[in-house]
């Protein structure tokens, strides 16, 4: 009876695999990058608690009490003060941009009434459309406040800082009140979503092509190169639109997610978000020799742009290195444009910013896909 395996044979498919693994730079690249970059990624990038959030002052009042807290908000690792001295207009505006996290209003009179014992409330208008980003902040705020107090309310003042601070602190949780995670997570779903499908499926098409020598037989008619690379970009930006059209749809009757702002602007916006990720997905192709390097490749661009563009965690909780990988990333800014859109009904203005900056990756990305491709196809 002869053994089911020969270790002679067996030995010689081992060395096989091993040798082919070894050709194959590219998927043995992927296989050592792709878990070192989770490692990294997950290791010192992610962060649920973030720190040194901007934080805005409206301040109606520059007593000692007022001054005493936006110097402990200033050295505490929760909050950074960009502008102590905001007008209310320019504090809306800013957190309506996303540039603040936080504004706290200090009302007239604050340190007489502080004094008189007549209790006043400080206002903080908080963005809650992350509201992950700033539970902890807000928690961290009264005890910054009782600090404040026994720092400067000493002497006759003394015991207006028994237990609690002699002031309440009011907080308007702007965008989602409820602090509901489907208003953040549904939103930023649409530029996962898109992502996924414009990078990888658009590879893994066009490298099936050329696989299967039908580019090549299209070479053989009057079409031009750069007419076929459109003519193979088109249905994917249908299909995105498709896409986008059931996200809307199932976020307003499904998880009832509001949408406050101009649904033409954001389709606008989307297009050049569509572009963008096609272009990494053709430029893609024309460097995999086979689907699965396409897919390797596809992974490795899909990985970061879920962790690092604050859809899973919040962006402003990543270290430096991070944000500034992050903000190369055009899901980073859609993100920005589609959640500021729906939930804070942000206009033009609003998002022009972010959307100038996934135009910039989108001539990069394009730039890097016709010229490829254009070398493979001659």
């Amino acid at each position: 009876m002869r053994a089911p395996i020969h270790i002679t044979r067996l030995l010689a498919m081992v060395g096989k695999e091993f040798v082919q693994m070894r050709r194959d730079r590219l998927t043995f690249a992927m296989m050592a990058g792709i878990p070192m970059m989770q490692l990294l990624l997950f290791g010192f990038a992610i962060n649920q608690d973030p720190k040194h959030l901007p934080m805005g002052v409206v301040n109606g009042d520059s007593g000692p009490l007022t001054r005493a807290m936006v110097a402990g908000m200033q050295v505490s690792d929760y909050f950074r003060v960009v502008d102590a001295d905001l007008s209310a207009s320019e504090a809306t505006e800013q957190l309506a941009r996303g540039e603040l996290q936080f504004v706290l209003h200090v009302p007239p009179d604050f340190e007489r009434d502080v004094r008189r014992g007549r209790h006043p409330a400080l206002l903080v208008e908080a963005d809650a459309s992350d509201p992950s980003a700033t539970s902890r902040g807000l928690s961290a705020l009264s005890e910054i406040g009782r600090r404040a107090a026994r720092e400067v309310l000493k002497g006759p003042a003394a015991p207006l800082q028994q237990t609690a601070p002699p002031f309440s602190v009011t907080v308007h949780a702007l965008y989602n009140p409820e602090a509901h995670t489907a208003y953040n997570i549904v939103p930023g779903l649409m530029g996962v979503i898109l992502t996924m499908t414009m990078v990888m499926i658009t590879a893994l098409a066009m490298t099936r092509e050329r696989e299967r020598g039908t580019l090549e037989m299209l070479l053989s008619t009057p079409v031009r190169p750069l007419e076929v690379l459109v003519g193979k970009i088109v249905p994917y930006i249908v299909v995105a639109y498709i896409q986008i059209g059931l996200i809307l749809v199932a976020a307003r009757l499904i998880f009832k997610v509001p949408f406050e702002g101009s649904l033409p602007l954001l389709l606008g916006a989307a297009l050049v978000f569509v572009l963008a990720n096609l272009g990494v997905g053709v430029t893609f192709s024309t460097i995999a020799r086979n689907q699965l390097q396409a897919v390797q490749m596809a992974f490795f661009f899909f990985l970061p742009s879920i962790l690092l563009s604050g859809f899973m965690f919040p962006f402003r909780g990543m270290p430096d290195w991070a944000q500034a990988i992050g903000s190369v990333l055009p899901i980073t800014h859609f993100l920005r444009v589609v959640r500021g859109i729906m939930l804070k009904g942000a206009g033009w203005l609003e998002v022009a910013p972010e959307v100038a900056k996934m135009a910039l990756f989108l001539v990069g990305s394009l730039t890097a896909a016709v010229a490829r491709y254009r070398r493979t196809l001659d």
